[in-house]
């Protein structure tokens, strides 16, 4: 009902602080950190599998006060009603993402459900970017960053809004995707393992969170001007964007491999292709977030997750690599396959120091139980690095071995982000354009005030 409406939005403008005396505001406004804020950082988020560098909250917004002029007062009441629920939910969900599991009052997932929520407002905030209106333009739209210096940023711009939502959704996925990869106990009491049905979905999961990600970048980027766009918190740079793209796919591809390693029917070359190509998604996913200011919470901890697991796909490519090398009969192949095991064996060292500096990095995380590919490495490279360079340098003098790891094969990436397409305006749009007529629509578009 609208009594119950007007007092939720009421409690939000109690909450919201002077936000709410501020819709007059210019078009940017970044605050900086305080000593406490809106920012609700946990000091643990307890195992991860897959990293979600925190959740971007969006602060209330009052687009009766913002559209009155513009908009009838039934749709503005809808935009507030489902960005409300949202600014409820994630408020609640943001501190606790990482860490649970958490069921909603009628047995379902709260990440479901905000998700849902998101999707609901979407086709309906579309609606003051259609046509290129200048309703985009009238509503201040407030997010608190988890990567950037700044607290918070508030932007007039819709398209602002629009990207942040296509963010917090891939967030959203990311995070589902982590709690299916954490390793159960069976019930036989056998080793934690995850299941290949829950392989199989977060795989599909990864890829609707890249294609989330991917539309971010190449749709609703655009949208915005040059000087809004270098003015946006790093957690939504094109940089940090194409970074959580990648690291999608890569481990995506990740869970592939552990399921070639699992199957009797994949070769050792699609092993290493695998494996070859995990490398490439993570060092393209570091070569866009390298010089990026990722210095504040999250945001370092997200650097030093990236590092951690491209040192840790080289160590799985110069393995595989090296095994086959090893099937080589010349001699050359032989040298050249215990470099690359050689190789495999320091990155894999280095992977558990990264892996170690990621864990002890503000908010503090753990490893769950190791469980494929690298529960399988962790056994193997060690052991066969040993071996193999045992027994070939036994046959070959250490002059005819090559000391420097050889290149690794490059293969095209074959996964792929999924198709995302911004939906649809929603249809109460049209009816709008009824009621107000379209010379009123158009004479909107025009106002440069």
């Amino acid at each position: 009902t609208t009594t119950s409406f007007d007092q939720l939005i009421n409690h939000l403008r109690r909450e919201g602080g002077s936000f709410w005396e501020s819709q007059d505001m210019g078009c940017l406004v970044s605050t900086p950190k305080d000593t406490g804020g809106n920012r609700r950082r946990p000091g643990n988020i307890g195992e991860v599998s897959v990293y979600v560098p925190g959740l971007r909250i969006p602060k209330p917004v009052d687009f009766l006060q913002a559209l009155g002029d513009h908009l009838s007062k039934s749709l503005a009441e809808r935009l507030s009603a489902l960005r409300t629920r949202i600014v409820v939910m994630a408020g609640q969900e943001g501190p606790t993402i990482s860490r649970t599991r958490r069921k909603t009052q009628h047995g379902g997932s709260t990440l479901a459900d905000l998700q849902q929520a998101l999707e609901d407002y979407l086709p309906v905030l579309l609606g003051l970017v259609k046509d290129g209106s200048q309703l985009q333009h009238k509503v201040q739209f407030v997010w608190i960053n988890q990567e950037d210096e700044a607290e918070e940023t508030a932007i007039s711009n819709a398209w602002y809004e629009i990207l942040s939502v296509l963010h917090l959704m891939a967030m959203l996925s990311l995070s589902q995707a982590s709690l299916l990869l954490l390793p159960r106990t069976s019930a036989d009491g056998h080793q934690p393992k995850v299941s290949e049905e829950n392989r199989r979905a977060s795989i599909d999961i990864l890829l609707k969170a890249a294609g989330y990600l991917d539309c971010a970048v190449r749709h609703v980027l655009p949208q915005l001007p040059s000087e809004l766009r270098r003015d946006l918190p790093v957690d939504l740079a094109e940089g940090v964007l194409r970074a959580l793209c990648l690291q999608a796919l890569g481990q995506g591809v990740d869970i592939q491999l552990g399921m070639a390693i699992d199957s009797t029917k994949a070769t050792l070359a699609v092993k290493r292709r695998l494996a070859c190509e995990m490398v490439k998604y993570w060092q393209q996913a570091q070569d866009n977030i390298m010089n990026l200011p990722l210095s504040n919470g999250w945001g370092e901890k997200h650097h030093l997750y990236v590092k951690w697991k491209y040192t840790e796909a080289r160590a799985g490519a110069y393995y595989y690599h090296g095994l086959i090398l090893d099937e080589g009969n010349t001699e050359k192949s032989h040298g050249m396959a215990v470099a690359a095991l050689q190789a495999a064996d320091e990155y894999f060292k280095e992977s558990k120091k990264a892996c170690e500096a990621f864990n002890a990095a503000l908010p503090l995380s753990r490893n769950p139980p190791l469980w494929g590919t690298m529960k399988y490495l962790t056994e193997k490279i060690p052991k066969d690095t040993s071996s193999k360079v045992r027994i070939n340098r036994d046959l070959y003098s250490y002059e005819k071995i090559m000391e420097t790891a050889p290149t690794l094969p490059d293969f095209a990436l074959a996964l792929k982000p999924d198709e995302y397409q911004l939906p649809s305006v929603d249809s109460s749009w049209n009816q709008e354009l009824l009621n107000n007529g379209q010379t009123g629509f158009n004479q909107l578009r025009n106002d440069k005030r």
